[in-house]
């Protein structure tokens, strides 16, 4: 996310002539990022109102206020393509708005995202690291490259990005970078700052669905069946499944000697995910 993803939200604050375009980017960018490396992140929840902010007033000649609306129909026409699956068209849109703002931090998401779903990572990973350049105390930003080092199985070095991301005070999704922060650490091996950052996360949105399945996942592992069965029906109750959520809910029901809630979860998994391979019984607990 979240849930984009999956990862990221990523723009930088402005005016409310660009409050509509940077909401509509942080879906798209989070859509993107979602399935990093068997690690869903959360998706952003829209009803809230975090976003509406007074703009200062800002004297610019109409050079400037002419460049500045051109580059937003390029940042909408890359999104517009990301979602249709048009990455190359999405890639030189934003490379369009670049050469009207070599600046933006919300085209260089937008290249992340296009690179990424063309599997660029690294190229990908190039982008979202400018974005951090350009937009050093953004939360947004510093979460998407947080969830990219984390999806490149860098999970220890991706803690320091997400604590960067809660420093900034205006972040209005602080949810998401603990939630992202607990099941990255949770893939360091540090399950203590794990428990802590997740919790924390679902203190703030209790059916964060990210925080919720590695407190499924961490409450199995430590061998706490019945409260990992627990956080296990909340995360699917709290958003669509994927492979890896079921996966684990048939590990624990197995583990908790319900045979048959296992190969339900196991039937459901291969449905919804044909590709899946072996019965996902006898597993390790590992994703």
């Amino acid at each position: 996310m979240k849930q984009p993803d999956a990862r990221s939200e990523g723009l930088t604050h402005g005016g409310n002539g660009r409050r509509m375009l940077r909401l509509s980017l942080l879906v798209l960018v989070l859509a993107a990022t979602s399935g990093c490396s068997k690690l869903t992140f959360v998706r952003q929840d829209f009803s809230r109102g975090d976003y509406d902010q007074i703009a200062r007033k800002v004297d610019v000649s109409d050079d400037k206020r002419d460049k500045a609306s051109t580059t937003r129909v390029h940042l909408q026409r890359a999104q517009e393509k990301l979602m249709t699956g048009d990455n190359a068209g999405a890639e030189r849109e934003a490379r369009l708005a670049l050469k009207i703002d070599p600046a933006s931090a919300d085209a260089y998401t937008l290249l992340g995202a296009a690179a990424e779903r063309s599997g660029a990572t690294a190229q990908a990973g190039e982008h979202y690291r400018r974005a951090t350049e350009l937009a050093p105390a953004s939360g947004g930003v510093l979460n998407n490259y947080g969830v990219w080092l984390c999806g490149q199985g860098q999970a220890a070095q991706s803690l320091a990005w997400f604590d960067k991301a809660l420093a900034d005070t205006s972040y209005a999704t602080p949810a998401m970078a603990l939630a992202n922060a607990g099941s990255c650490s949770l893939r360091a091996g540090q399950d203590a700052r794990a428990a802590r950052n997740l919790r924390d996360a679902i203190a703030l949105d209790p059916t964060n669905p990210v925080a919720l399945g590695a407190l499924a996942e961490l409450e199995f592992r430590q061998g706490r069946a019945f409260e990992a069965r627990a956080f296990s029906e909340r995360r699917l109750a709290a958003a669509p499944a994927d492979k890896s959520s079921l996966l684990l809910a048939s590990q624990i029901e197995q583990k908790l000697g319900d045979t048959a809630a296992a190969a339900r979860y196991v039937q459901r998994m291969r449905a919804e995910f044909p590709e899946t391979q072996g019965s996902g019984m006898g597993d390790d607990g590992r994703r």
